[in-house]
């Protein structure tokens, strides 16, 4: 047979044309397969998170991602719309093991195309411990479970804030003078530190072997240290703007602060002036000497204004005065002093607010020495209202210390554990009279079995605002609400007067 040769050509030469336009066809329509790129250079601690942003490209369109972790736990918090052509998928990730870990990321594209990249992260011990040696000047969080160590007088700086969550310990080094620790705010800076009844913040002693596990399980007091032990580190001081009556100007250098460091000026003309909010805390074994008669208070309030939260406040074991007050107008509620080496309650320079529903417990001097201005500046004064005070304990002597100048409105107070010595102030005829607003009414007392009321309230210008009872529960005066202490060592301490009730 004979073949057409032209025609076989030409069969062939189309046949080949039509192959290679199939075969460009094809290469023309193969989808494009996505890629993905993990992050470099990542680190957590155990227990800690960080979020891992990897950058995708899905040409033909994003579809889903899946994730797979090793030594922790990671899940998708965000990714591209479907469809997109590329994006960032965000996977959150908790290590649990110190070691080594990693995260593996999957995406699928629209046309059924995968890619992965893993991510290899540095798990780091869980951080228990940070020990602060800087002034705070940038907002900044103390955490809950974590012990923050003072590594000398510590400073929040105006316009800085300091966060401190609710169960949070804070330790201060031991020193004396200007190596004292301390927890400082300065005026315009801000202290936000709440607690809660389940979970207060403790400032304490390094040598106080709390943690936080035992305030997370409900155990507030230390384990070594006995609530007598004194002046082992420094204490919190909150300075602001608010007026203040001194001789020479509108501020002043508070007292346990060196005079060198202007972070410890106070005084201005802002009543209304907020440094932050302060509940729920307990401050103990405070009260580092600085000098010669200068120690630091466990709360100290220099010019702190009515803008201030200041309410659930224990003071135990401080060397010096529990609280004390320069001027200022803040507002102060449920406050528990034990075992001060000082005074428990002291109020200076015109402080013109509130302090109620008190429990005071074996003062080393007065349960409260109330003074008043000390410059040309006057204020409406101050009022003391509700306290339950144990007496007895540590050498105290005048229950009510006053002088002159004190501008203080006191009532409601109940006194027990008198014993011989305690006298309601030896100079209150003197100044009973005085112009500054001056008045203590609304006295019970729990008087010693063959003694009187005029053996502690000797005056007759106070013996007829006392009245004599039984005990706390025949009592009609006092602290109004004892439940406000629970979060309190005081109320875990077998040890903390067992009449007051707590």
């Amino acid at each position: 047979m004979k073949i057409n040769t032209n025609l076989f050509y030409s069969l062939t030469i189309l046949l080949s044309m039509v192959l290679f336009v199939s075969c460009d066809d094809d290469n023309g329509n193969d989808p494009t397969p996505p890629s993905v790129t993990a992050p470099s250079s990542v680190s957590v601690t155990v227990g800690g998170s960080v979020d891992l942003t990897y950058s995708v490209s899905t040409p033909e369109g994003y579809e889903s991602a899946s994730v797979s972790a090793e030594s922790g736990q990671a899940s998708i918090t965000s990714e591209p719309g479907n469809g997109a052509s590329s994006g960032d998928v965000v996977v959150n990730y908790t290590g649990n093991t110190a070691g080594a870990g990693s995260v593996n990321l999957t995406v699928t594209d629209a046309s059924g195309l995968s890619a992965n990249a893993t991510a290899v992260i540095s798990i780091g011990e869980e951080v228990t411990e940070i020990i602060v040696t800087n002034n705070i000047t940038s907002n900044t969080t103390w955490e809950d479970g974590i012990t923050y160590i003072l590594g000398g007088r510590i400073a929040v700086e105006a316009g800085a804030t300091l966060t401190i969550e609710g169960g949070a310990l804070v330790k201060g080094e031991a020193g004396e003078g200007s190596n004292a620790s301390a927890l400082l705010i300065a005026r315009d800076a801000t202290l936000n530190a709440n607690g809660s009844a389940d979970a207060p913040i403790i400032f304490t002693s390094v040598a106080d072997e709390i943690t936080p596990e035992d305030v997370d399980s409900g155990n507030f007091g230390s384990p070594n240290l006995n609530a007598t032990q004194r002046g082992l580190w420094g204490g919190v001081i909150v300075l602001g703007n608010a007026p203040i009556s001194v001789s020479g100007g509108t501020e002043n250098q508070i007292e346990g602060i060196i005079s060198t460091d202007p972070n410890g000026l106070y005084g201005g003309d802002d009543p209304d002036d907020s440094s932050g909010s302060i509940t729920f805390i307990s401050i103990r074994h405070g009260g580092s000497n600085i000098g010669e008669g200068n120690e630091i208070n466990g709360l100290t309030m220099g010019g702190v204004g009515t803008g201030t939260t200041i309410e659930n406040i224990e003071v135990v074991a401080n060397q010096d005065d529990g609280l004390e007050w320069f001027g200022g107008t803040v507002n102060v509620s449920n406050v528990l002093v034990w075992n001060n080496g000082d005074d428990a309650v002291d109020t200076d320079q015109a402080w013109s607010g509130t302090v109620s529903n008190i429990v005071i417990a074996a003062p080393g001097d007065s349960p409260f020495e109330l003074d008043g201005p000390e410059g040309s500046f006057t204020s409406t004064g101050h009022t003391i209202q509700n306290a339950t005070v144990f007496v007895s304990g540590n050498g105290a002597e005048e229950m009510i210390d006053v002088d002159a100048e004190t501008d203080v409105n006191v009532s409601n107070i109940l006194f027990l554990g008198l014993v011989d010595g305690n006298t309601i102030s030896s100079d209150y005829p003197d100044y009973a009279d005085n112009t500054n607003g001056f008045a203590i009414t609304s006295l019970e007392a729990v008087i010693p079995g063959g003694n009187s009321v005029d053996d502690f309230f000797p005056f007759p210008e106070i013996q007829d605002d006392v009245t004599e009872v039984s005990g706390v529960s025949a009592a009609t005066v006092g602290a109004t609400d004892l439940d406000a202490f629970s979060f309190t060592w005081s109320s875990q301490a077998s040890s903390f007067p067992g009449e007051i009730g707590l």
